[in-house]
Order: structure tokens, then C-alpha cells, then sequence
């Protein structure tokens, strides 16, 4: 995360936050974290697996770290997703659309409505040949009609 120019913001138990200056940055960071718990070496039949959540937006800074909608709308996501799978909303996949790697793919799950957001959001799984692609729908979401 820190080799993508990421920095820590929060960590609490097993979660972890990270703020990014630039979308392409965050998604280099999930791609290469899944990569490298996908490669272990993992102890005995062992096979732990992440699931992480991008969101873009702008939150607030005060004395007690990042506050806002968008750190809620990222942490929905990410609790959201199935372990092993990445999933971004729709500011993030126009972050990176442009830059996007030539081996990872974006594909669109809907949008969901999660609680506590006034609003639905559309997601997308990122793909690559590498990475876990079959999840169930996402839990504790509810899809937008």
C-alpha cells in the first residue's frame, strides 16, 4: 500500500483504511494486495482472503482522523464484498478508466442501496485472470431498482 502512495489512516482490529491522492494508486494497491495473499506462503491448508473496498470522494480531516460520507461509503463497500474480491464504485472506475492496466478488467454489478447513504451506488468488481472472479451478491447490500 505504501509502495502505491498510500498512507494509513485508521486501523481498528483486522481493518484497515488508507487514503490515496489519486484512484489509479488505490486500485495498484487492492490489485497487488490480493496478489500477494493469493501467493502466500500460507501454513498448512491455510488460504486467508481480503475483501476491499474503494470509494473516491472527499472526506474531512479533524483532530480524530478522516470523517464524512465517502469514509462510510468505503467502508459499506468494503464490508460489503466477499473475501478475496475487489469491488469500486463508479467515481473510482472513472478515476482509473483511463490508466487501467491492460491484464485487469472492470465489470458492473449493479447498484445497491447501503444504510446510512442517501443515495444508490454503482459498483464494479475488478477482474484479472489472476484473481478470484465468482462471488455471491454482495452481503448486506440491497439492490437498487
Amino acid at each position: 500500500m505504501r509502495q502505491a502512495g498510500g498512507r494509513d489512516v485508521c486501523a481498528r482490529g483486522d481493518d484497515v483504511v488508507a487514503a490515496f491522492e489519486r484512484a489509479p494508486a488505490a486500485l495498484e494497491a487492492a490489485v497487488a494486495i490480493q496478489r500477494a495473499m493469493r501467493a502466500g506462503p500460507w501454513p498448512g491448508d491455510i488460504s486467508p482472503r481480503l475483501r476491499i473496498g474503494l470509494h473516491r470522494g472527499r472526506p474531512t480531516l479533524n483532530d480524530t482522523g478522516y470523517v464524512g460520507l465517502s469514509i462510510h461509503a468505503a467502508a459499506r463497500i468494503c464490508f460489503a464484498a466477499h473475501g478475496g474480491q475487489i469491488v469500486i464504485s463508479a467515481p473510482v472506475r472513472t478515476g482509473v478508466l483511463e490508466s487501467l492496466a491492460e491484464d485487469l478488467s472492470l465489470r458492473s454489478i449493479g447498484a445497491w442501496r447501503f444504510r446510512g447513504l442517501p443515495e444508490p451506488m454503482d459498483l464494479f468488481q475488478v477482474e484479472a485472470g489472476d484473481l478470484l472472479a465468482d462471488f455471491p451478491p454482495l452481503r448486506s447490500a440491497i439492490p437498487a431498482k
